[in-house]
């Protein structure tokens, strides 16, 4: 998972402000109490930081994998 592929997801489940608040704010105990900004500057794997907070958050696993996105026509 890319860090704008997080960002999509976060911002898809969590809406464009609240996914911020969220990153900068919520202690992940699976990364160490880490929040998800710091895990993603210590240089975590996108996708790790990812399904800790879907777990912390309690999101459904079928929402783990994020919104289908439909390719840009050429």
């Amino acid at each position: 998972m890319k860090i704008s592929d997080f960002w999509r997801n976060m911002e898809n489940e969590f809406g464009a402000r609240y996914s911020h608040v969220l990153a900068d704010s919520m202690a992940l105990t699976e990364l160490g109490s880490l929040t998800a900004a710091q895990a993603l500057d210590k240089g975590i794997k996108p996708k790790r930081i990812w399904e800790a907070l879907c777990k912390a958050q309690d999101i459904p696993a079928e929402r783990w994998l994020g919104v289908d996105i439909e390719p840009k026509e050429s």
